[in-house]
């Protein structure tokens, strides 16, 4: 059964964000990417329940998105094999693919819902223990190839 795996939120000021999901929700900081301008969170289920990005002022590519959700995340097993079931799936629907990227510590499909929502199906590494080892959070986001 799929369960939700992180939410991923655009914000305006990081560190603004960061206090109230420390200070009110509880979760804690697990690290942070993206040259400092984001920062994963986890209530210590999984890697990360939480991501946070700052856009506000932020140079490149993330200036100008919207503030706000940006995608849901929802683990679907922990095989390969489980998420080539789910590209199966969406080429028998006719449902289009907007993307695949091997995480290191994930691999993952991206999709859109109806509405135009961004939707990522996603697999752990079961090779790769994100307990004691947090160096996936440096590691590039590489192609994935289901072939």
């Amino acid at each position: 059964m799929p369960e939700l795996g992180h939410v991923v939120f655009y914000v305006r000021d990081l560190d603004r964000s960061l206090a109230f999901y420390q200070d009110v929700v509880g979760l804690s900081v697990k690290g942070r990417i993206f040259n400092g301008r984001a920062v994963l969170l986890s209530g210590g289920h999984t890697h990360h329940e939480l991501l946070l990005i700052q856009v506000g002022d932020a140079p490149g590519p993330l200036a100008g998105r919207r503030i706000g959700l940006y995608h849901v995340g929802w683990k679907i097993g922990d095989s390969l094999d489980e998420l080539r079931a789910a590209r199966d799936r969406c080429a028998q629907t006719g449902h289009p693919i907007d993307g695949m990227a091997d995480h290191t510590v994930s691999q993952s499909l991206y999709l859109r819902d109806p509405d135009g929502n961004e939707v990522e199906l996603f697999v752990d590494n079961p090779a790769f223990d994100w307990h004691t080892d947090d160096s996936w959070m440096e590691a590039p986001v590489k192609p994935l190839d289901l072939d």
